[in-house]
């Protein structure tokens, strides 16, 4: 008996990875959080499967569920929104699961931040202009915020900041970023990305708040900074014609080509 922990994706079911497919085929139980994962997906589940919400339960209730599986030899495919790296709640599930010592995997899925760019049609590292990407979120009642961890910091760096969970304070979004960033920054805020009903808006610091006042307050990704609006760019060296890599031989122009030596 194995549980598999499936990064679901961002919401569209055609972004589900072929193993995660498989792993759902495989799994007799399957536990979903049914408040952000599409139910298309569940049409992976064999026939007769034990399939869960566990959007109301507690992680007693969840874990409960998954030692019964394993008690019965029963495989469980436990699914989650986006990708299991952030923001999941899968590593107080794993720490369970290790005392009483239930075998598990990781599959992982396409982040929101991800979709989000491609809804976009952007790409979050420019050359000349950032080439980091910060993943973060304000206070929320479920987890605190370390010290360190601060907008306002954040934005020192200059990097792309994709903020998640934080659509309910875009006042105070907007107002520790407008020092280090300035009111002419560009900002898209992404609902539901990939889902049918997927809406953007694209503004600025200074007008953001204004342009986002009828969105919804929840299931948002707010992303700030310069690559947004960007197409001043510098080219990268990737793809020049002097510029060598293992793959590509040097160039007549390269100072490591034959002519040269």
């Amino acid at each position: 008996m194995t549980v598999h922990f499936i990064g679901a994706g961002p919401g569209a079911p055609d972004l589900l990875t072929l193993r995660g497919r498989d792993r759902i085929a495989g799994s007799p139980v399957c536990l979903y959080a049914g408040s952000l994962v599409p139910q298309a997906l569940l049409d992976h589940c064999p026939p007769g499967a034990r399939i869960v919400n566990t959007a109301p339960l507690s992680l007693d209730a969840i874990i409960a569920e998954i030692a019964a599986a394993d008690a019965a030899g029963q495989d469980v495919a436990r699914l989650h929104s986006g990708d299991l790296s952030i923001w999941s709640a899968m590593g107080e599930q794993l720490r369970r699961l290790r005392a009483l010592d239930i075998p598990f995997t990781i599959t992982p899925g396409v982040p929101a931040f991800a979709a989000a760019a491609a809804a976009l049609e952007a790409e979050l590292t420019l050359p000349g202009l950032t080439q980091s990407v910060v993943l973060t979120r304000t206070p929320g009642r479920a987890s605190t915020m370390p010290p360190a961890e601060r907008l306002t910091t954040f934005a020192t760096t200059g990097a792309t900041l994709a903020i998640h969970l934080s659509i309910h304070a875009l006042d105070r979004v907007v107002a520790d970023l407008l020092p280090a960033y300035g009111p002419e920054c560009p900002v898209a805020i992404v609902w539901r990305a990939s889902w049918p009903d997927e809406r953007i808006v694209r503004a600025t610091l200074a007008t953001i708040a204004a342009a986002a006042a009828d969105g919804p307050e929840r299931t948002a990704l707010i992303l700030v900074g310069p690559v947004l609006a960007a197409d001043d760019f510098v080219e990268s060296s990737l793809y020049a014609p002097g510029y060598d890599r293992r793959f590509r031989p040097p160039s007549a122009t390269s100072p490591f080509s034959e002519s040269k030596a």
